[in-house]
């Protein structure tokens, strides 16, 4: 009986070892060495307005949402204008990859940022200060490109060191 059992699991472990993974196409787990490369280019492209490294890192079908847009950005040519405009923004941009976790073929990152705001931000002038800011990423990766990006990061601490104010709403009072 015993000889049978391991005679029938022999002839079986060819057999389960030929079916494919049950993880989705493209959606590989990462190293976390393969995720601060990944994250790395994502920042340089930004920080050089390099944009030659978009089409290897960034999936055609990417989504990325950042705190200061209304809108993701959606698609490769989407992003490009997104960088160049950044450049027209902000001088001395660099951002750094503090620490990362990483879990299958999600990213959880922490990083900085930091730069000097020397173009309009919409309709507002340039304040020419610098700012200094970190955040946290969820990045998702699908064929070894972000398909899926999304951060946070102090919005309220970023126009503060801008110059800019909060004031409180103004109140009717009966």
């Amino acid at each position: 009986m015993k000889h049978r059992f391991i005679s029938i699991f022999l002839f079986l472990i060819p057999f389960l070892l030929s079916f494919p993974s049950c993880q989705p196409k493209g959606e590989q787990s990462l190293t976390e060495e393969e995720a601060i490369v990944i994250l790395n280019k994502l920042l340089e492209t930004v920080s050089n307005t390099d944009t030659t490294l978009v089409d290897e890192i960034i999936h055609p079908d990417c989504v990325l949402r950042y705190p200061l847009l209304p809108e993701p950005i959606r698609g490769i040519n989407a992003y490009k204008k997104f960088i160049k405009s950044n450049a027209n923004t902000f001088s001395e941009f660099r951002g750094k990859v503090e620490e990362v976790n990483v879990k299958g073929n999600r990213i959880w990152s922490r990083y900085s940022m930091s730069g000097i705001n020397t173009g309009p931000l919409g309709e507002i002038p340039p304040t020419e200060k610098k700012f200094q800011v970190t955040g946290m990423g969820i990045t998702r990766i699908v064929d070894g490109k972000i398909i899926e990006d999304e951060t946070y990061w102090n919005v309220l601490g970023f126009f503060q060191q801008l110059g800019f104010t909060l004031s409180p709403p103004k109140v009717e009072t009966n």
